[in-house]
Order: C-alpha cells, then sequence, then structure tokens
C-alpha cells in the first residue's frame, strides 16, 4: 500500500493531476534550447581589406530554463547556457562556462503592482534601446530591481540597478571595466494602450552613470548621461505605423557634454495573407571634427542587428578610431508566407553618413552603400525551427574610411541556424 501511495503522488506531480479536488496552486515547467548557426563572414561586422580571407565557424547556445509560479503572487525564473564556438573547448575541460543568464524573482503585490529583482533581461517598445539581443549567442541581461504597476491599459516600471565588482571593505566604489557597461542606472518606462482602437504610446527615461575619475587611483566620479522620448505605434486595418524619438543629454564619462538625438518612421502593409511591404528610416545623429558637445547618438543596450542591416556594420560593431558620423538608413522590405511553415523575408537599406565627415582636407561623401538580406525561417516540426539568411554589402570609398575594409573587395556573409527549444516538463499542484 505505502509503494502505491507513493507511486500515485509520483503520477500527481509529473501528469499535473489534482488528486485533492482543490484548485492547483503551483504551477512548474522546464524548457531546454539548443540553438547552432554556422557561419561564413566574408566581410560581416567590418568590411574586408583586399586580400583578406573569410571566416568560417559554428557558435552554439544550450540553455535551460526553468519557471514556477505561485498562485498570482510569485512568479520565479532561473536560466542557465552555455555558449561559445565548435571546438573552442578542450575534450577534457575542467573551466566550463555555464553561467546564469536569468535568475529573477517576481513578488506580484496586488493591484496591479509587483516588483522583479535579479538577473533578468530588459525588453521594452521596439528593443531600440533596451533589447533581449537573442540573435546573440549570448543574449543580453541586466543585475536590476524593477518596480511596476500594470493594468489593461496602463505599464509603469521603474528599473534601478548599481553595479560593482565585488564585495569590497575599503577603497571606495570604483567600477573597474570589464563587467556591466555602467555603474549605475535608473529608468522609468510608461505606456498607454488605447482601448478603443489600435494606438499605444510610451514614454522613457533613462538616467544612466557611468564611471570617470581616475582609475589608477580607483577613485571614481560618476558621470550621468541622460535619455528620454517617445514611442508610438498605431496598428489600422493591415497597416502597421511606427515611430520614435530619442534625445540625449548630461555627461559621457570623461566628462564631455552630450546632445543628440535619434528619429525613427516604419509603415508596413499586408496585402494577403501571404504578402506584405514595409519601408522606413532611421536617423541617428553623429560627431564633426571640431564639435564641443558629444552629438553623436548612443543607441545603448538595443537590438542593433533588428534594426540597421543584418550584416551589422552599424552599431553592433564600431566605426575606426576618430569617426563617430552617426547614420541616416533608408530601407524597404518585402515577406512572403509561402506556408503556414514557411516564411521568406527581403530587405534593402541605403546607408548614409548624418554628420559631415573630412578626410585630407576634403568632405567625404555621405554616401555608404547599400546591403541586401535575404532570409527565410522554415518550421520543420513541433519545436524545430531552420533559419538561414544571406546578405550583401556594396559599399563606397567613403565606407572605407570610416569603416576600414576596401569596397573594391567583395561583402557578403551567409548563415544557417538550427533552433530547437522543447517544454519538457509541465506540473500543476
Amino acid at each position: 500500500m505505502k509503494r502505491i501511495a507513493l507511486l500515485t503522488c509520483v503520477l500527481a506531480l509529473l501528469l499535473g493531476h489534482d488528486l485533492t479536488g482543490q484548485t492547483p496552486e503551483n504551477e512548474t515547467s522546464l524548457s531546454f534550447q539548443i540553438r547552432p548557426r554556422a557561419e561564413y563572414r566574408n566581410g560581416a561586422l567590418m568590411p574586408r581589406g583586399e586580400g583578406e580571407l573569410p571566416a568560417s565557424f559554428v557558435n552554439n547556445r544550450a540553455r535551460l530554463s526553468l519557471n514556477y509560479k505561485r498562485a498570482d503572487y510569485l512568479i520565479m525564473k532561473l536560466s542557465a547556457q552555455h555558449v561559445g564556438v565548435w571546438g573552442q573547448d578542450p575534450q577534457i575541460d575542467k573551466n566550463g562556462r555555464f553561467i546564469l543568464n536569468e535568475a529573477w524573482a517576481r513578488l506580484n503585490l496586488g493591484s496591479g503592482f509587483f516588483a522583479q529583482l535579479g538577473r533578468q533581461g530588459l525588453v521594452y517598445d521596439d528593443e531600440r534601446l533596451l533589447g533581449g539581443l537573442d540573435w546573440n549567442v549570448a543574449g543580453r541581461f541586466h543585475d536590476a530591481l524593477k518596480l511596476g504597476f500594470e493594468d489593461h491599459a496602463n505599464k509603469l516600471h521603474l528599473v534601478l540597478a548599481y553595479n560593482q565588482n565585488d564585495e569590497k571593505t575599503k577603497g571606495g566604489n570604483y567600477y573597474l571595466p570589464g563587467g556591466q557597461p555602467y555603474k549605475t542606472m535608473q529608468t522609468l518606462w510608461y505606456q498607454h494602450a488605447a482601448t478603443a482602437y489600435p494606438f499605444s504610446v510610451s514614454a522613457l527615461i533613462l538616467n544612466l552613470g557611468q564611471e570617470g575619475g581616475d582609475g589608477e587611483t580607483l577613485r571614481g566620479k560618476t558621470r550621468y548621461m541622460q535619455t528620454l522620448g517617445l514611442y508610438l505605434s498605431y496598428a489600422p486595418g493591415r497597416w502597421n505605423f511606427v515611430g520614435s524619438t530619442y534625445f540625449q543629454t548630461g555627461e559621457n564619462a570623461a566628462g564631455t557634454d552630450v546632445g543628440a538625438w535619434m528619429g525613427s518612421l516604419k509603415a508596413a502593409y499586408a496585402i494577403d495573407r501571404q504578402w506584405g511591404v514595409s519601408v522606413g528610416t532611421d536617423y541617428l545623429s553623429g560627431q564633426e571634427a571640431g564639435d564641443s558637445k558629444i552629438k553623436a547618438f548612443n543607441p545603448l543596450y538595443g537590438t542593433h542587428h533588428k534594426f540597421y542591416g543584418s550584416m551589422d556594420y552599424f552599431y553592433a560593431s564600431s566605426f575606426r578610431s576618430g569617426y563617430n558620423p552617426g547614420l541616416w538608413d533608408l530601407y524597404g522590405g518585402l515577406t512572403y508566407k509561402a506556408s503556414p511553415k514557411v516564411n521568406l523575408s527581403f530587405n534593402y537599406h541605403y546607408f548614409r553618413m548624418a554628420a559631415d565627415v573630412y578626410a585630407d582636407g576634403s568632405e567625404v561623401a555621405k554616401g555608404l552603400g547599400s546591403e541586401f538580406d535575404f532570409q527565410l525561417d522554415w518550421t520543420l516540426m513541433k519545436d524545430v525551427r531552420l533559419s538561414l539568411g544571406y546578405s550583401v554589402m556594396a559599399g563606397t570609398a567613403s565606407m572605407d574610411i570610416v569603416k576600414g575594409g576596401s569596397h573594391k573587395s567583395w561583402q557578403d556573409w551567409g548563415w544557417m541556424s538550427l533552433n530547437i527549444n522543447p517544454q519538457i516538463f509541465f506540473a500543476k499542484w
């Protein structure tokens, strides 16, 4: 009888049955992800010079995520991952690189109020300034406290972060580089979604504390830069319009005044159930020689791969030393849903510099070149998706000046990824 009772309890836990007749209070799920991606780089991120050879590799993400929920007042998530390139680790490895990319708890305090604390992703609006960066094999996380209120039409979040290298006992609070890219951050975000029509508006104020001071004596001096702006979305019928504008002020880590801005507009239209088109533009202010202020906009911790071309020439990688000319990106796209399991997309970008740039005493033409991006996504089976892409950059002589490489060399990039992401366990009790 004891064995039967024990077996019954185990089955009740694994299968999620409620044998007592009471409403289940606890909910647990476990998911697993394996995501290898093979890449051929012949001018990705940075243009290659004449005669430079292409590179190939396979990177991989192995992630295990545990979710827990108790009634409506406690939610927790623990996610561990190992990321790297095939062949990077020795066969006999005593120093594994398993890290926690998420480890947080959310306490629902009632009446829409909550507190969420720990290691977490910060994803807001279209991920232009704060995003999860899922394209990157490692993703992006913040160690932060999030306080908020949410109801059917309004969301208000306050995010607070304070970073330090270790548990110090003396020596001040200088934050050595190598961890998070900032020392402190305070972000206030509000979103209102209209109930009568498909419109929403978000406002964001982000105060970023960057470590300055004297790194040799470890005497810190935190300087603050503010980013504030609006994001709007309107989706009537088959149309979808989004727009945003942000301004930056304050100081950078070196103590130089900041005055920069960016704006974006995008319109998309669903022709029918299969075809869709889109056009848009992004403008990010840049730096000119002799500027007394920092006028180059910093898009901070967004998912840049999503916006400025798949080859990641801009903001996912840097300009050459001494240049930060900003960007004016004009683009158009076409999508085609070939079947319920197959989606294709094609995007074209024309890139220009936003600021004037001079080289050898002459003004450099602003045109940087054109990028052509193709992608296919194919759901092979439940929880398994194959994606592949191919991109070409046709750069100009101006691209050589601000990014390096040679526009006379063929610049292309191809990749293929398999995303296996099943939920392997779910239970209620």
